[in-house]
């Protein structure tokens, strides 16, 4: 038996606003987006080249509405790869994600902090090959 890690859940207020920011800022894609009976939506992204992905899930009620970028206590949450620092920090500024701090390079590799559309954090790491 062969068993992954396939989504994780990032709780958003509206879907198609997030949609937006993850594939148009991050450059992620929608990978499905499959509307459900209860009016809810089965809306998963992920990287071009595969790997885990997000299950976006528009908030219902108020816990839920208060986690919305908050959702590990400030940690960092998700962490994004590329094989590429430079460039892609470059072109996610430049698309306006707010990077919390000037890349650095620790002994795993160069890595910095940003936030997505709604405040959780995420590392943008080019590991050391």
């Amino acid at each position: 038996m062969r068993r992954r890690l396939a989504l994780t859940t990032v709780v958003v207020d509206d879907y198609d606003r997030a949609i937006a920011w993850f594939t148009d800022c991050l450059g992620l894609v929608l990978l499905e987006d499959t509307r459900l009976p209860d009016g809810k939506r089965w809306v998963r992204i992920g990287s071009p080249g595969g790997g885990c992905g997000l299950l976006l899930a528009q908030a219902n009620g108020e816990a839920q509405q208060a986690r919305i970028g908050d959702q590990t206590g400030g940690r960092v949450a998700f962490f994004l790869e590329t094989d590429n620092f430079l460039r892609d920090h470059s072109v996610m500024t430049s698309r306006g994600v707010r990077f919390l701090e000037e890349p650095r390079t620790e002994a795993y590799g160069t890595v910095a902090v940003f936030e997505d559309l709604y405040g959780n954090r995420w590392d943008l790491l080019e590991p050391v090959r």
